[in-house]
């Protein structure tokens, strides 16, 4: 396996970038933006590096630090996940971002990712919820077309969406869009 590499950044493409080792081997290589936008061509770079084995190609995955890396893989063991996706996720969305989302039962944040549709993210929730030991709640992730209004409504009165979620659990489901807001802003005042 390649698991890191170091050399330098001769050419960039999209997010393919070729990296010139010291033994003047040259390694095409996806790379995430941040990790592009840190260090222009022609610059001294160490990646670590996932190797995905195709039948009709080899195809490296770059990443700036570890913990990029090991959420990488934390992604590929989420079935319906593969290397694409799982890279997608992590150039679209900042580590710390993720783990948020995943935390906070957030669908919404990982469908921002292009691509990432709502079941896959439900099912990155779901699987790694319990890697970063956070308390999965379905309840939290399907809301209603009732419940979503008084959320973007407390949204829109500058509350977080997390707060509004968490307000909007807190109340009787027997209430109206109208009375769970006045409630939600009771509370919040109290």
């Amino acid at each position: 396996m390649i698991g890191k590499l170091k050399g330098r950044l001769t050419e960039v493409s999209g997010n393919l970038g070729l990296i010139e080792t010291s033994g003047g081997v040259f390694y095409e290589v996806f790379l995430t933006p941040s990790l592009i936008s840190l260090n222009s061509q022609k610059s001294q770079i160490e990646v670590y590096t996932y190797l995905q084995v195709r039948d009709d190609a080899l195809v490296l995955f770059g990443f700036q630090t570890k913990q990029e890396y090991e959420f990488f893989k934390l992604l590929l063991r989420v079935s319906g996940v593969g290397p694409k996706t799982a890279f997608s996720v992590i150039s679209y969305v900042k580590l710390d971002q993720l783990v948020k989302f995943v935390k906070s039962n957030d669908v919404t944040g990982f469908t921002q990712v292009p691509g990432l549709g709502k079941k896959t993210a439900m099912k990155i929730i779901l699987e790694l919820s319990s890697k970063l030991k956070s308390e999965f709640d379905m309840k939290n992730m399907v809301l209603s077309d009732e419940d979503r209004t008084v959320i973007e409504a407390l949204v829109s009165l500058g509350y977080k969406s997390n707060d509004a979620k968490r307000l909007l659990s807190k109340l009787p489901k027997s209430l109206s869009v109208e009375e769970k807001i006045k409630e939600a802003l009771k509370k919040t005042n109290k």
